[in-house]
Protein backbone atom coordinates (compact mmCIF):
# COMPACT_ATOMS: atom_id res chain seq x y z
CA UNK A 1 0.00 0.00 0.00
CA UNK A 2 1.26 3.47 -1.02
CA UNK A 3 2.44 5.77 1.75
CA UNK A 4 0.42 9.14 2.19
CA UNK A 5 2.54 12.26 1.90
CA UNK A 6 3.78 13.89 5.01
CA UNK A 7 2.16 16.67 6.23
CA UNK A 8 4.59 19.02 4.91
CA UNK A 9 4.33 17.49 1.46
CA UNK A 10 0.20 17.67 1.75
CA UNK A 11 0.71 21.28 2.36
CA UNK A 12 2.04 22.05 -0.95
CA UNK A 13 -0.40 19.54 -2.57
CA UNK A 14 -3.10 21.79 -1.10
CA UNK A 15 -1.28 25.15 -1.81
CA UNK A 16 -1.16 23.75 -6.05
CA UNK A 17 -2.81 25.77 -8.05
CA UNK A 18 -6.53 25.15 -8.19
CA UNK A 19 -6.49 24.92 -12.22
CA UNK A 20 -3.00 24.30 -13.09
CA UNK A 21 -1.20 22.36 -10.78
CA UNK A 22 1.34 24.37 -10.22
CA UNK A 23 3.50 23.85 -7.19
CA UNK A 24 5.85 25.83 -4.41
CA UNK A 25 7.84 24.27 -2.23
CA UNK A 26 11.41 23.83 -1.11
CA UNK A 27 13.44 21.85 -3.82
CA UNK A 28 13.42 18.06 -0.93
CA UNK A 29 9.60 19.02 -1.10
CA UNK A 30 9.01 18.69 -4.91
CA UNK A 31 11.43 16.36 -5.71
CA UNK A 32 9.92 14.38 -3.22
CA UNK A 33 7.11 14.94 -4.59
CA UNK A 34 7.93 13.45 -8.02
CA UNK A 35 9.57 10.52 -6.77
CA UNK A 36 5.88 9.80 -5.10
CA UNK A 37 4.41 10.08 -9.09
CA UNK A 38 2.75 13.17 -7.45
CA UNK A 39 4.18 15.47 -9.32
CA UNK A 40 6.27 16.00 -12.10
CA UNK A 41 8.90 18.73 -13.60
CA UNK A 42 7.94 20.70 -16.53
CA UNK A 43 11.03 19.98 -19.13
CA UNK A 44 11.02 23.73 -20.60
CA UNK A 45 12.31 26.53 -18.47
CA UNK A 46 11.32 27.72 -16.15
CA UNK A 47 11.10 24.37 -15.18
CA UNK A 48 7.81 24.86 -12.71
CA UNK A 49 6.53 21.70 -11.22
CA UNK A 50 2.97 20.28 -11.37
CA UNK A 51 0.73 17.83 -9.80
CA UNK A 52 0.17 14.84 -11.71
CA UNK A 53 -3.47 13.34 -11.89
CA UNK A 54 -2.64 10.96 -9.13
CA UNK A 55 -1.42 14.11 -7.20
CA UNK A 56 -5.15 16.21 -8.56
CA UNK A 57 -6.62 12.93 -6.56
CA UNK A 58 -5.04 13.37 -3.18
CA UNK A 59 -5.67 16.86 -3.55
CA UNK A 60 -9.18 16.95 -4.13
CA UNK A 61 -10.00 13.91 -1.85
CA UNK A 62 -9.43 16.07 1.16
CA UNK A 63 -11.89 18.93 0.03
CA UNK A 64 -14.74 16.80 -0.29
CA UNK A 65 -17.33 17.28 1.62
CA UNK A 66 -18.88 14.16 4.65
CA UNK A 67 -21.36 11.56 3.80
CA UNK A 68 -23.60 14.43 5.44
CA UNK A 69 -22.64 17.48 4.08
CA UNK A 70 -23.59 20.48 6.65
CA UNK A 71 -25.78 23.83 5.57
CA UNK A 72 -23.95 25.95 2.62
CA UNK A 73 -22.35 22.69 1.00
CA UNK A 74 -23.39 22.38 -2.84
CA UNK A 75 -24.07 18.99 -4.42
CA UNK A 76 -20.38 19.90 -6.44
CA UNK A 77 -18.73 18.92 -3.55
CA UNK A 78 -17.82 22.33 -2.55
CA UNK A 79 -18.42 24.54 0.13
CA UNK A 80 -19.58 28.28 -0.24
CA UNK A 81 -16.59 29.41 2.40
CA UNK A 82 -14.53 27.03 1.37
CA UNK A 83 -12.69 29.78 -0.64
CA UNK A 84 -11.62 27.36 -3.01
CA UNK A 85 -12.35 28.64 -6.72
CA UNK A 86 -14.80 26.38 -8.81
CA UNK A 87 -16.28 27.06 -11.86
CA UNK A 88 -19.95 27.17 -11.87
CA UNK A 89 -21.69 24.84 -13.82
CA UNK A 90 -25.52 25.63 -12.85
CA UNK A 91 -27.88 24.61 -11.09
CA UNK A 92 -29.64 25.49 -7.89
CA UNK A 93 -26.82 25.62 -5.71
CA UNK A 94 -25.52 28.93 -8.28
CA UNK A 95 -26.25 32.36 -7.17
CA UNK A 96 -28.57 34.39 -9.46
CA UNK A 97 -26.89 37.73 -9.09
CA UNK A 98 -24.99 38.86 -12.08
CA UNK A 99 -20.95 37.98 -11.02
CA UNK A 100 -19.28 40.89 -9.01
CA UNK A 101 -16.26 42.08 -9.68
CA UNK A 102 -14.23 39.59 -7.81
CA UNK A 103 -15.65 36.83 -9.20
CA UNK A 104 -14.73 38.42 -12.72
CA UNK A 105 -11.06 38.45 -11.65
CA UNK A 106 -11.27 34.93 -10.28
CA UNK A 107 -12.45 33.52 -13.56
CA UNK A 108 -10.21 35.29 -15.88
CA UNK A 109 -7.14 33.99 -13.61
CA UNK A 110 -7.77 30.84 -13.90
CA UNK A 111 -8.93 30.41 -17.39
CA UNK A 112 -5.23 32.51 -17.80
CA UNK A 113 -3.97 29.74 -15.85
CA UNK A 114 -5.29 26.95 -17.94
CA UNK A 115 -4.04 28.48 -20.95
CA UNK A 116 -0.41 28.20 -19.27
CA UNK A 117 -1.21 24.97 -18.63
CA UNK A 118 -2.01 23.76 -22.02
CA UNK A 119 0.93 25.88 -23.49
CA UNK A 120 3.60 24.12 -20.81
CA UNK A 121 1.90 20.78 -21.36
CA UNK A 122 0.94 20.50 -25.06
CA UNK A 123 2.92 19.22 -27.68
CA UNK A 124 4.30 22.26 -29.17
CA UNK A 125 2.96 24.59 -26.25
CA UNK A 126 -0.28 24.66 -28.27
CA UNK A 127 -3.03 26.91 -26.41
CA UNK A 128 -5.64 26.37 -28.69
CA UNK A 129 -5.94 22.75 -27.91
CA UNK A 130 -7.50 21.28 -24.36
CA UNK A 131 -4.51 19.60 -22.11
CA UNK A 132 -4.89 16.58 -20.16
CA UNK A 133 -6.25 18.04 -16.73
CA UNK A 134 -9.31 19.41 -19.31
CA UNK A 135 -9.94 15.25 -20.57
CA UNK A 136 -9.98 14.16 -16.58
CA UNK A 137 -11.70 17.42 -15.11
CA UNK A 138 -14.69 17.15 -18.38
CA UNK A 139 -17.14 19.53 -16.12
CA UNK A 140 -15.21 21.88 -14.63
CA UNK A 141 -13.05 22.55 -17.51
CA UNK A 142 -16.10 23.16 -20.09
CA UNK A 143 -17.86 25.35 -17.30
CA UNK A 144 -14.69 27.60 -16.83
CA UNK A 145 -14.78 27.83 -20.90
CA UNK A 146 -18.32 29.49 -20.92
CA UNK A 147 -17.73 30.98 -17.55
CA UNK A 148 -14.72 32.95 -19.06
CA UNK A 149 -16.70 34.04 -22.30
CA UNK A 150 -19.42 35.44 -20.30
CA UNK A 151 -22.05 33.45 -20.20
CA UNK A 152 -24.13 32.76 -17.02
CA UNK A 153 -25.05 29.78 -15.55
CA UNK A 154 -28.66 28.58 -13.86
CA UNK A 155 -29.44 29.37 -10.78
CA UNK A 156 -32.12 28.14 -8.57
CA UNK A 157 -34.15 30.89 -10.03
CA UNK A 158 -32.98 32.22 -13.16
CA UNK A 159 -31.82 30.36 -16.88
CA UNK A 160 -28.65 30.01 -17.43
CA UNK A 161 -26.01 27.39 -18.96
CA UNK A 162 -25.78 23.87 -17.10
CA UNK A 163 -22.71 21.59 -18.07
CA UNK A 164 -23.10 17.72 -16.90
CA UNK A 165 -21.71 14.75 -16.87
CA UNK A 166 -22.76 12.02 -19.86
CA UNK A 167 -22.28 8.24 -19.75
CA UNK A 168 -19.66 8.94 -23.47
CA UNK A 169 -16.10 9.21 -22.57
CA UNK A 170 -14.58 12.51 -23.06
CA UNK A 171 -17.79 13.74 -23.58
CA UNK A 172 -20.12 16.47 -21.36
CA UNK A 173 -23.94 17.55 -22.28
CA UNK A 174 -24.12 21.63 -22.49
CA UNK A 175 -27.99 22.45 -21.51
CA UNK A 176 -29.59 26.02 -22.16
CA UNK A 177 -33.07 26.53 -22.38
CA UNK A 178 -32.82 29.93 -24.82
CA UNK A 179 -32.04 28.16 -28.18
CA UNK A 180 -29.53 31.48 -29.39
CA UNK A 181 -27.91 31.18 -25.74
CA UNK A 182 -27.42 27.41 -26.81
CA UNK A 183 -25.64 28.36 -29.94
CA UNK A 184 -23.21 31.25 -28.27
CA UNK A 185 -22.36 28.78 -25.77
CA UNK A 186 -21.49 26.15 -28.90
CA UNK A 187 -19.61 29.14 -30.23
CA UNK A 188 -17.27 29.36 -27.09
CA UNK A 189 -16.47 26.38 -26.70
CA UNK A 190 -15.52 25.56 -29.88
CA UNK A 191 -13.16 28.56 -29.88
CA UNK A 192 -11.91 26.69 -26.95
CA UNK A 193 -10.64 23.90 -28.86
CA UNK A 194 -13.44 21.26 -28.32
CA UNK A 195 -16.10 19.59 -30.76
CA UNK A 196 -19.37 20.80 -30.48
CA UNK A 197 -22.48 18.69 -31.94
CA UNK A 198 -26.14 20.20 -31.64
CA UNK A 199 -28.47 17.13 -30.54
CA UNK A 200 -32.13 16.80 -29.46
CA UNK A 201 -33.73 14.88 -25.99
CA UNK A 202 -35.86 12.23 -27.47
CA UNK A 203 -37.76 12.13 -24.45
CA UNK A 204 -38.19 16.09 -23.64
CA UNK A 205 -37.46 17.31 -27.18
CA UNK A 206 -35.13 20.08 -25.52
CA UNK A 207 -31.95 20.94 -27.39
CA UNK A 208 -28.48 20.46 -26.06
CA UNK A 209 -24.76 20.08 -26.49
CA UNK A 210 -22.42 17.13 -26.89
CA UNK A 211 -18.63 18.75 -26.19
CA UNK A 212 -15.71 17.10 -26.21
CA UNK A 213 -11.92 17.97 -26.03
CA UNK A 214 -10.43 18.13 -29.46
CA UNK A 215 -7.31 16.52 -30.05
CA UNK A 216 -5.91 17.45 -33.24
Amino acid sequence: MTRPPTAAQRRVIDAADPVTGRLRGTETQLAALVKRGLAFRHPRPPHDHFLTPAGHRIREAAAQPPPEPAAGTSATGTSATAGVFAARIGGEDEPDAAPGPARVREVHSAWQGLLELRRMTNPGGATDLPCDWERTHLVRAAALALEAAGHRPAGRDTDGYRVRATPQPEAVAVHEPDGGALRACALTLEKAGWQVGEHTDPRTRARYLLASPRRV
